[in-house]
């Protein structure tokens, strides 16, 4: 508390309608989801960016500036696969100027901290895209990298490049080296079955988060992977044989495993009824998180190129010339919204899917997912009946205002 500061009702402190440019203040959100917990009449006092304290609301000093809101405060969301957005595509354009492009798009959707995800190319783009994020790491939002590929089965490539698919190799290695000797976070996406023998404990041992993904591995190759120190599986059920009764595969393994599991879950991709299954079944194993795996056309233009073909967006999915499924277009605030409206899961469960899940699926939860003194600012205001986002703070400042998801909610089919 300061020194000019008494405690008495909130009511008689001073009322912001946002963020002051400078000195300490408080948020009174009307609720308070910290990455744990929902919380009723508490506040939040910030400084230099950062909480310093979370009390009951009616301890807030009576000379105190305060923001009072009828918002629900939550984590800005934690995006661990983000290929583009803004109309900038990473593959396309591995440059500091795409990330800081891709950021200011996602973060219309409430997105705070987010992986630059590469999918598989050639190793000299794989080369400018790590210095990119070397470059602007720690900045805008940029928490980590998420290499996808490119040593991942053909057979289960979907949008990736078959020309560039190829055995592990020293180039993916000290690439990786080159991210973790800087402290970067890295998730390395891959086919177990693919490997020479040591190179998933290799990786492992450099630091990276392995997530099994693209793979056609059967259910024992994947609990081998396992136990080398393979943590993550890649947006389950998508890229990966399907569940069958009596040879699981992968999948099968993933959900009878303590392993986190991304997920999509824009209605196109995987269905919602085998998304409320998937959350009953890694309740007590691991946990699931959301995964956007945005392409170019979140809040950006309806169409763009993969590997030099056109993609384009109709009727809320994008899909290739051949009109199969080739991408995904959803933000992380339509995906909350999916996950409660249409899924129907409880806000505290949907909640942790987007905000502290993978947070901790990264490891990056010392600084992201979570509102408690210490952490940065980092809050995302929503207008809960509706789940739409209001407002979003960077470290204490507004970056963002009123966003809804692009494109409308959609049911996949079975």
């Amino acid at each position: 508390m300061l020194p000019d500061e008494s405690p008495v009702s909130s009511s008689a402190a001073t009322t912001l309608d946002g963020p002051p440019e400078s000195g300490p203040w408080w948020l009174r959100p009307a609720a308070l989801y910290d990455g744990e917990r929902m919380l009723d009449a508490v506040a939040l006092r910030i400084e230099a960016g950062r909480i310093t304290t979370v009390v009951d609301a009616a301890q807030v000093p009576v000379r105190a500036a305060c923001w009072r809101t009828e918002c629900l405060a939550v984590p800005a969301f934690v995006d661990l696969q983000v290929n583009g957005g803004g109309g900038v595509l990473f593959n396309n354009d591995p440059t500091p100027q795409a990330l800081f492009a891709i950021a200011a798009a996602h973060r219309q959707g409430g997105t705070g901290a987010w992986m630059p995800t590469l999918l598989t190319t050639a190793p000299e783009v794989m080369t400018r895209a790590v210095e990119a994020v070397i470059a602007v790491y720690g900045r805008h939002g940029v928490a980590g990298m998420h290499i996808e590929g490119p040593h991942i089965s053909p057979d289960f490539r979907g949008a990736h490049s078959l020309e560039h698919i190829r055995p592990y190799d020293a180039h993916t290695r000290d690439l990786v080296r080159r991210l973790r000797e800087r402290g970067i976070p890295v998730i390395v996406t891959l086919a177990p079955e693919r490997l020479p023998p040591g190179a998933l404990r290799e990786l492992v041992a450099l630091g990276a988060r392995v997530s099994l993904g693209h793979s056609g591995a059967t259910e024992a190759q994947a609990r081998r992977a396992l136990e080398e120190g393979a943590s993550l599986f890649t947006h389950l059920f998508n890229g990966m044989p399907p569940l069958q009764t009596k040879r699981v595969g992968m999948t099968g393994a993933a959900l009878d495993s303590d392993a986190w599991c991304g997920v999509i879950a824009d209605g196109w991709h995987v269905d919602d009824t085998m998304l409320r299954i998937a959350v009953r079944a890694k309740r007590d194993h691991g946990a699931l998180f959301a995964v956007t795996d945005a392409m170019p056309t979140v809040h950006g233009p309806p169409q763009f190129e993969l590997y030099g073909a056109p993609i384009r967006l109709r009727d809320g999915k994008l899909i290739d010339a051949r009109g199969s499924l080739a991408g995904v277009h959803i933000d992380m605030i339509g995906t909350l919204r999916r996950l409660v409206r249409d899924v129907g899961l409880p806000i505290g469960t949907a909640l942790a899917m987007v905000t502290s899940g993978p947070a901790r699926a990264a490891g990056i939860e010392g600084r992201h997912g979570r509102l408690a003194p210490g952490a940065p600012a980092d809050i995302a205001l929503l207008e809960s009946e509706h789940v739409q986002l209001r407002h979003l703070l960077l470290e204490g400042v507004r970056v963002g205002g009123e966003s809804g998801a692009p494109g409308a909610p959609r049911h996949a089919s079975a």
